[in-house]
C-alpha cells in the first residue's frame, strides 16, 4: 500500500520535467518563426525606405531641371525684350516705326498695318500641336518648349506673333507672371499692328495687376480702349475698370 501511494506521488514528478521540456522547446520553435518573420517585415521596410529615397532624390533632380528652364527662359525672353526695344528704339529715330499703336502713353500712333508671311503646311501642323498640348492636353511644359523652339525655327511670321502670344498665356496659367509679362510686351509693343495685339496688352494688364501694379494695369486698360476701341479686348477692358472704379 505504501508503495503504491509513492509511486503515485512521484508518477507526476517524473513527468512534469518531460513536459516542461517539450514546452520550451515548442515556444522555441515559436518564436524563432516569429524572429523570421520580424526580420522579413524589417527587410521589406528597409527596401520601402530606399526605393522613396530613389524617388525624392529624382523628384529633387527634376525640381533643380525645371527652375534652370525657367531661369534660363527668363534670361531669354529678356534678351529678346532688349533686343526688340533696342530695334524699336532705331525705328523711331529713323521714323520709319511699323510696330503700330502703342500699349501706354496718351497719343495713339497711326497703325501702320505689315502683310505679315503666312505659314507653310509644316508650320501649321507644328502650331497645331503645340496647341494640342495647350488646349487638350494640358502639358504646359513641354508647351513652353515647344513654342520656344517654334520661335527659334521658323522665320517671323504670323503664327510667330500667336506663338508669343500662348507663350504669355501659359506663364500666366503656370503663375509665372514676370515671365507672362514679358512674353505679352514683346507681342504689344513689337507687333501693335498685329490682330493679337489687343489682347496681349489686355493680358499685360491682367498680369501687372496680378503683380500689384495696379495703377499701370488701369494705364495697359486705357490703352486698349483707346487704341483698339472695336475690340473685344476693348470690352474686357472696360469691365475691369468699370470693377476697380466701383
Amino acid at each position: 500500500m505504501r508503495q503504491t501511494l509513492m509511486a503515485t506521488l512521484l508518477l507526476p514528478l517524473a513527468i512534469w520535467p518531460a513536459g516542461a521540456v517539450f514546452a520550451q522547446s515548442s515556444g522555441s520553435g515559436q518564436g524563432s518563426q516569429a524572429n523570421a518573420e520580424l526580420f522579413y517585415m524589417i527587410q521589406q521596410l528597409q527596401g520601402e525606405v530606399r526605393r522613396l529615397q530613389g524617388d525624392v532624390e529624382e523628384q529633387r533632380n527634376q525640381i533643380d531641371k525645371l527652375n534652370k528652364q525657367a531661369r534660363d527662359r527668363y534670361i531669354d525672353l529678356d534678351q529678346r525684350i532688349l533686343k526688340l526695344s533696342s530695334e524699336l528704339a532705331e525705328s523711331d529715330d529713323s521714323g520709319s516705326g511699323t510696330s503700330g499703336p502703342a500699349d501706354s502713353g496718351n497719343n495713339t500712333k497711326p497703325v501702320e498695318r505689315r502683310d505679315y508671311r503666312q505659314p507653310t503646311s509644316e508650320e501649321r501642323e507644328a502650331y497645331d500641336r503645340i496647341q494640342a498640348l495647350i488646349r487638350e492636353d494640358r502639358n504646359f511644359n513641354d508647351a513652353i518648349n515647344g513654342l520656344y523652339d517654334f520661335i527659334d525655327k521658323y522665320e517671323e511670321g504670323d503664327l510667330t506673333v500667336n506663338a508669343y502670344y500662348w507663350l504669355g498665356e501659359v506663364y500666366l496659367a503656370e503663375e509665372q507672371l514676370e515671365q507672362a509679362k514679358q512674353a505679352f510686351t514683346i507681342v504689344a509693343t513689337r507687333y501693335g499692328d498685329h490682330r493679337k495685339a489687343p489682347d496681349a496688352v489686355y493680358k499685360l494688364g491682367v498680369t501687372l495687376d496680378k503683380q500689384g501694379e495696379t495703377d499701370e494695369a488701369k494705364r495697359r486698360m486705357e490703352a486698349v480702349i483707346r487704341n483698339y476701341p472695336d475690340s473685344n479686348a476693348a470690352s474686357l477692358s472696360k469691365k475691369y475698370l468699370d470693377g476697380k472704379s466701383g
